[in-house]
């Protein structure tokens, strides 16, 4: 489940505290009584659940997609950070509606701890795809105002190297193929992440 080279590695015990105080905050902006089986109060008596991290939330119905919202850069901390990321990937994705307290009962969520970005030098297309590692790199690609990212996670449904690049740059609002042009600045990062059992 978890993606290694982490300066901090999670356990999952720890995981579970994040995943809970996700569930429950979103609870808390749907005005829902939920009554977590952790203390969450102990987050704020551990100084590792308080350091600067970069975060996503992502919400899941059924398997498919439905909010994921997070912060690239470590510059909020790690709880505070999971925290603002679960209403904005519950209430303020533009690709989705709000969710629904009838959704909040089936829906999914999974949290992503990041590494700090880190730049990629390369040469051209073919150095760039010698350079990236499926199922581990997380990837930022930036050409102007365009920017975008895919979790480590999205290899699963992209495991071809040219195909992840393609629809990054089709996030972006770039051309599919304009990775190949070996002008973009590219990003990387790895990721430890959780999720609740389906």
């Amino acid at each position: 489940m978890e993606i290694e080279k982490q300066k901090e590695h999670f356990s999952e015990e720890k995981g579970r505290i994040l995943l809970e105080l996700a569930r429950k905050t979103i609870a808390d902006r749907l005005k829902i009584h939920y009554d977590s089986e952790i203390d969450l109060e102990s987050i704020f008596r551990d100084d590792t659940l308080l350091v600067p991290r970069g975060t996503f939330v992502t919400l899941k119905l059924n398997n498919q997609l439905r909010g994921c919202i997070g912060n690239l850069n470590p510059d909020k901390p790690l709880a505070d950070g999971i925290r603002a990321n679960a209403v904005n990937a519950a209430f303020h994705d533009p690709r989705f509606a709000p969710l629904s307290p009838e959704e909040f009962k089936k829906v999914q969520i999974e949290i992503s701890l990041l590494t700090e970005p880190e730049p990629l030098e390369y040469k051209g297309a073919n150095d760039l795809l010698s350079k990236i590692v499926p199922d581990v790199d997380g990837l930022i690609i930036r050409k102007g105002i365009h920017s975008s990212t895919f979790l480590p996670q999205v290899w699963e449904q992209l495991p071809d190297k040219q195909m992840f690049l393609q629809n990054l740059c089709l996030k972006a609002g770039l051309p599919a193929n304009e990775w190949k042009k070996g002008d973009l600045f590219v990003h990387t990062y790895r990721v430890q992440y959780f999720e609740e059992p389906h």
